[in-house]
């Protein structure tokens, strides 16, 4: 519905035992973004969480919420600000439907960084603006599986139908050919702003892409240390449930949500020991 009728995606079967991360390398990227103020227009939406619920806070950006932020909204056009590394692919997609079906203009505007998950939702914009040093992140889906041989051969083709939904999207964004789209893909592209509107996947500039949130500095400070120390307990392969078990025992802190066990699987251990009957997946695009 939206201006530029772009099509609604597909929404690949969710693995019955799907748990989401979003990317070392983005993670510790994003940790050296500022903070974005949240705008206080009623029209306007603030992505500035994991897509998913997030561990840490309880919080994150959902479909739900996004539902319910476009109820509230009616008809009028939506602006869209976003500085997300990314998270659960199967909230992106259902995220970008719902702002693709909305029946007025949608105004994307990259603050800082939109990866993975958060560029799929990025592309629902009839406009999507780039901040200054921004940028866009887009790579194939990704995960761990833990099975015999023909759970590997099954969950690579569970994998190729995911990044064919993935293509689709920017693809009816851009306007690129599948094929070169499939290829930046492959190579997980980064793009600045210049590179993201000479391939489509934006259409200008914005000139202040990450305004200094509004709140006391200890807490920016709070914030910032929390996601530069998961970022490396990431990088150094830390999973998602060991990172929040460490931090949250570093702090003190009972505050933390702890992480939903997987529908069958529980934590890793309790996936690896059901390993023989059911495929882990532990998936983020």
């Amino acid at each position: 519905m939206s201006l530029r009728n772009l099509p609604q995606a597909a929404m690949p079967t969710r693995p019955q035992n799907f748990q989401w991360d979003a990317p070392s390398d983005v993670l510790t990227r994003w940790a050296d973004v500022p903070q974005a103020a949240a705008s206080e227009d009623a029209n306007t939406i603030t992505i500035y969480d994991q897509i998913g619920v997030d561990w840490w806070t309880g919080e994150g950006t959902t479909a739900k919420r996004i539902a319910g932020a476009l109820r509230n909204i009616g008809t009028n056009p939506v602006t869209v600000n976003v500085n997300s590394p990314g998270g659960d692919m199967f909230e992106g997609i259902a995220i970008y439907n719902l702002l693709a079906a909305h029946p007025a203009a949608v105004t994307v505007n990259v603050m800082g960084l939109a990866a993975s998950a958060a560029s799929i939702i990025a592309m629902a914009g009839d406009t999507i603006n780039m901040g200054v040093g921004s940028f866009l992140m887009i790579h194939n889906a990704w995960g761990v599986i833990v099975g015999n041989k023909n759970d590997m051969r099954a969950a690579a083709d569970t994998f190729d139908g995911f990044d064919g939904a993935l293509a689709d999207i920017y693809h009816a964004r851009t306007g690129m050919k599948l094929a070169d789209v499939k290829a930046l893909l492959d190579a997980e592209t980064w793009l600045n702003s210049s590179d993201a509107i000479a391939k489509g996947f934006a259409d200008a500039t914005i000139s202040d892409p990450a305004p200094a949130a509004k709140a006391d500095a200890r807490d920016h400070a709070a914030i910032l240390a929390r996601r530069r120390t998961e970022g490396a307990l990431a990088q150094a392969g830390i999973s998602r449930a060991e990172r929040h078990q460490m931090i949250s025992a570093m702090m003190g802190s009972s505050a933390m949500q702890t992480p939903p066990a997987a529908r069958d699987a529980g934590e890793f251990d309790a996936a690896a020991h059901a390993a023989a009957q059911q495929l882990l997946f532990t998936l983020q695009a």
